[in-house]
């Protein structure tokens, strides 16, 4: 795991040092640039595999292709030996080098082949073109900027804001979209003038025309009418997600596992155990707060495993900790559970270089109940166009527009925290200046996730909102959420439920299979039944996230107070005394903690980055 930095024509080269040393924590190991003349790339390791050989940047043989690549691939070994067949011949034993020589021989081909998560530049001399990829499910990030001809990259935000006299403009879409959903969609940022490759997607660069090309090589795959059994499909899953933890045992440092307590992150244990990982080491974080703590389910299944448990008590978050895991982010993101999955990093990173964790199993598995709230369950009629009607012409109250709404507006008001819904508690309009407003355009608020949920034919129903999360919440808000926290302190973390295998062996299937009378993720369900203790699937779904109320009320409210109190300074764009009413409301529990935390974080990022609002 690793930061990565590109320059191709740009003014900046002469900086690449200093905007490498922005991803330090990302690469603790070691922090190299290679000057190819026109090209600088910079990578800043996290030596995982190939400890002695696996240095980057990396150059082929003959001196054409260079490469710097974050992440890992999983099935390199295999992927070698079919080289090797062609003639191939390597120096090293890293799975970048197998990125190089795959590239020299199948081009944009290779993705098609790769297990892992990734995100890649590679640099070919004879053609003058620079050749960049990111992910299937965007599980490693890739950010870039077409300026003046030339071309930057970067594993995050933070080398950009490093470069001298680099524009740095606060993108209001991208703004639109983190008070919408508290994390910013690709392809924007919250600069406007760069860009982050979207999930599943490849960036090619011509040099001698100063030409930038994106596109997606994968798209999710529509469900099938046909599918196996319960019995047959949970066989599958079983083999499957016992071979993408296999493949991801590879390492030449320790490994551990984050211990939630909850159903995905215990499997991970179980199949950890079962491909002979010694010793076992597993994390997990305890609130005092009974309906947070997961302690016990957690400890249970350590206990099966014989498993080297730790816990880390969360009242050690404070006021500090919390703003200084905030101002860790490239760019805002209001998921709660970061600041605790940063301090769970923090600690496990004292263990451990690697660390498993079960992010994907809700969004593959059906996990999540608003998945069985569809479309169809919200037909329009009279009254409700009345009550529309009424709502927007101001001659009844904005409380009333839910009720009003129907089909997709519908879906849409209840997958967001703030949009187009002029005079209700969720309208955008309420917290920006009409400027800023302007410039937002509301109206395309969730343009991407309408377009995702509706891209199969179907009017929003469960398989389509299955994947319409796969590159919006998951892929934005719980990948970033594991990437940055993990990330800032040199921890990788892997997720096998997001591997090749269980990826090609589900997302196939009809809805319909991961539901049964228990309600959905009934394969992850049942497999847990046969594998983990009662302790852990006999209870309630718990999310990972934090007390919110509890926090904003104790340890946290002198810093939520201090950064709110600047808001007209840094926040000219917001109406202070509107965002100052919701903080105040959900200190009392009678307006949305999630939408405070929201504007709160978004107040500590700008002060400590240098963005423009104008």
């Amino acid at each position: 795991m690793c930061g990565i930095l590109g320059f191709v024509g740009t003014p900046w080269r002469a900086h690449a040092a200093a905007a490498l040393a922005t991803l330090g924590t990302r690469g603790p190991d070691a922090q190299s640039t290679l000057d190819l003349g026109q090209v600088v790339f910079g990578h800043a390791r996290l030596a995982v595999i190939d400890l002695a050989g696996g240095q980057q940047p990396m150059r082929s043989a003959d001196g054409r292709y260079a490469i710097v690549f974050n992440g890992e691939i999983y099935n390199f070994a295999a992927l070698r030996r079919e080289l090797e067949t062609l003639g191939h011949v390597f120096a090293t034993r890293s799975d970048t080098e197998i990125l190089l020589h795959g590239y020299a021989a199948w081009g944009e081909g290779l993705l098609a082949r790769l297990d892992g998560m990734f995100a890649f530049a590679i640099w070919d001399a004879q053609a003058r073109r620079l050749f960049a990829a990111r992910d299937p499910l965007g599980i490693k990030p890739l950010m870039y900027a077409a300026v003046d001809g030339g071309l930057v990259f970067a594993s995050t935000l933070a080398p950009f804001l490093a470069l001298p006299d680099f524009p740095r403009h606060l993108d209001y879409e991208a703004l639109r979209d983190y008070l919408a959903c508290q994390a910013v969609h690709s392809p924007h940022t919250m600069l406007r003038e760069v860009r982050q490759l979207p999930p599943a997607s490849l960036l090619t660069f011509a040099a001698d025309r100063g030409a930038a090309q994106v596109r997606r090589y994968w798209q999710p795959p529509a469900p099938g009418d046909a599918a196996p059994n319960a019995a047959a499909a949970l066989e599958q899953v079983d083999a499957a997600i016992r071979e993408s933890v296999r493949r991801q045992m590879v390492a030449d440092v320790p490994l551990g596992a984050f211990l939630s307590g909850g159903i995905d992150s215990g499997l991970m244990v179980h199949y950890m155990a079962a491909a002979g990982v010694h010793p076992l080491k597993t994390f997990n974080i305890r609130f005092p707060q009974a309906g947070f703590d997961e302690t016990p389910a957690a400890r249970a299944v350590a206990e099966r495993y014989g498993a080297d448990h730790t816990v880390i008590d969360a009242p050690t978050i404070d006021a500090d900790a919390f703003a200084a895991a905030v101002a860790d982010l490239d760019q805002p993101l209001a998921d709660p559970a970061y600041v605790a999955t940063h301090e769970l990093s923090r600690l496990t990173r004292q263990g451990v270089t690697v660390a498993i964790s079960g992010d994907g199993g809700d969004e593959l598995f059906a996990g999540y109940p608003r998945f069985a709230v569809t479309a169809d369950r919200f037909p329009d009629s009279v009254p409700r166009r009345l009550l529309r009607a009424g709502v927007r012409g101001g001659w009844l109250p904005g409380s009333l527009l839910r009720r009003g709404l129907a089909g997709q507006e519908m879906m849409l008001y209840r997958q967001v925290e703030l949009g187009p819904f002029a005079h209700s508690r969720k309208d955008l309009a309420t917290y920006l200046r009409p400027a800023a407003l302007a410039a937002a355009h509301p109206a395309a608020t969730l343009e991407l996730w309408r377009t995702l949920a509706t891209a199969y034919g179907r009017d929003m129903d469960t398989a389509s909102l299955m994947r319409a999360d796969l590159w919006t919440y998951l892929s934005e808000d719980c990948l970033v959420k594991t990437d940055r926290a993990s990330m800032a302190h040199g921890l990788e973390v892997r997720v096998p439920l997001l591997g090749r295998p269980v990826v090609d062996a589900v997302l196939e299937w009809p809805a319909a299979l991961h539901y049964d009378a228990g309600g959905g993720k009934a394969l992850l369900r049942a497999l847990a039944r046969r594998h983990l203790p009662e302790a852990v699937w006999n209870r309630p779904k718990h999310g990972f996230s934090v007390p919110l109320q509890d926090y904003f009320n104790g340890q946290w409210r002198p810093a939520c107070e201090h950064y709110l109190g600047r808001c007209r300074e840094l926040a000219p764009f917001l109406d202070a005394d509107a965002v100052d009413r919701l903080w105040r409301a959900a200190q009392q529990g009678k307006a949305s903690r999630r939408l405070a935390y929201t504007f709160v974080v978004l107040l500590i990022w700008l002060a400590h980055h240098d963005v423009k609002a104008d």
